[in-house]
């Protein structure tokens, strides 16, 4: 079940009395690869997360992480994998050395040992200048930047990051996107969970969407992309009543009927040719003095692919915790902050 991949699974079931969290998931991650997973609130991706890590059990089917199974060999299992939820479960009294000296020890590195390793991560996540101050006084992007580095005290084959970067500003976020970035160049493999999906496009190599419980699509950014379609032209006029002139001119380059959004006062329309066709309705709607606000070209985004497969936009999370856990070697520490649907059944955040 391996065949060059760090994680598979295969028709993954898990059940909450009546209610089913994973209908015949699939997922198929390549080896030093990042692959992002998205869903909507409740679609099922914390709970897949959850039984690929170990820390729940599957209902029906099979799973395999780093060639390990994950029913059968679930302490081998944890001995190779790093687990990174929405929130850093860091301790803010103590300081970024003291913090991953202190989950070396829990992980049985032994006290040199554990030293030696806290120093090496603080450098590779470019932490030592504030390695002895108190993580309470670190930016959010220094603490998941620690979180991170807390997460690979053992160097785990694969990674599961869950929602890595909630809460965090842009630039923060750019921080953590880096790190990753240096973790997938070192060899380690990331399986990330995001509803930000500009992450999912910066960082992943393939996406699997999940909904109810299932894959829906599998590919790389670019491939969703292009299952909605080409490049668009887009028309923002400066009054309504200019629309119907300007869906004629949209109309004798477009590849298909172009659409109207009264509201937005917008014009959209696949195209094939993308520099000629903007060439041609810019020229056009200024020969005959139509109003335009803005005229452009773009691709479509990973939100366009969401709402085509899902019927609706993705949500943004809303800060809401859903429990952070470490794991590797020795060790195992789950430190939950909210109950979820996992854990009770009941509710609708997976």
């Amino acid at each position: 079940m391996n065949d060059g991949y760090a994680v598979r699974a295969e028709g993954l079931e898990k059940r909450y009395g009546d209610k089913r969290a994973l209908d015949g998931f699939d997922l198929a991650v390549r080896a030093g690869t990042v692959h992002g997973l998205l869903g909507p609130n409740g679609a099922g991706k914390t709970t897949a997360v959850r039984i690929l890590s170990t820390l729940i059990r599957l209902d029906g089917g099979r799973a395999a992480v780093a060639g390990l199974d994950v029913a059968r060999q679930p302490r081998e299992v944890r001995a190779r994998i790093g687990l990174t939820g929405q929130y850093a479960a860091v301790d803010e009294v103590l300081t970024g050395r003291q913090n991953l000296e202190m989950f070396g020890r829990l992980f049985h590195l032994g006290g040199r040992r554990a030293r030696a390793r806290a120093g090496e991560l603080l450098e590779q996540f470019d932490l030592t200048d504030a390695a002895d101050k108190g993580v309470g006084d670190y930016s959010g992007g220094m603490r998941r930047r620690l979180d991170l580095a807390a997460s690979m005290i053992l160097a785990p084959a694969v990674l599961f990051l869950d929602e890595p970067t909630t809460g965090l500003d842009p630039r923060s976020r750019g921080e953590v996107w880096e790190s990753v970035r240096a973790l997938v160049a070192d060899g380690t493999t990331v399986l990330l969970t995001t509803q930000y999906l500009e992450e999912a496009d910066r960082l992943a190599s393939r996406i699997t969407v999940i909904d109810q419980g299932r894959a829906i699509a599998d590919d790389t950014p670019e491939g969703l992309k292009n299952r909605v379609g080409g490049d668009r032209i887009e028309v923002v006029v400066a009054e309504r009543a200019e629309i119907p002139r300007v869906m004629k001119v949209v109309a004798r380059v477009a590849d298909g009927e172009p659409e109207a959004e009264d509201e937005a006062l917008r014009v959209h329309a696949s195209v094939t040719d993308r520099v000629s066709a903007l060439t041609e309705v810019a020229r056009t709607l200024q020969d005959e003095g139509v109003r335009v606000e803005d005229i452009g070209l773009r691709r479509p985004s990973l939100d366009d692919v969401f709402l085509r497969l899902t019927g609706h936009r993705a949500e943004q999370t809303d800060g809401t915790r859903t429990g952070t856990a470490r794991t590797g070697g020795k060790g195992h520490r789950a430190a939950e902050t909210a109950e979820t649907v996992e854990d009770k059944g009941k509710g609708t955040r997976a």
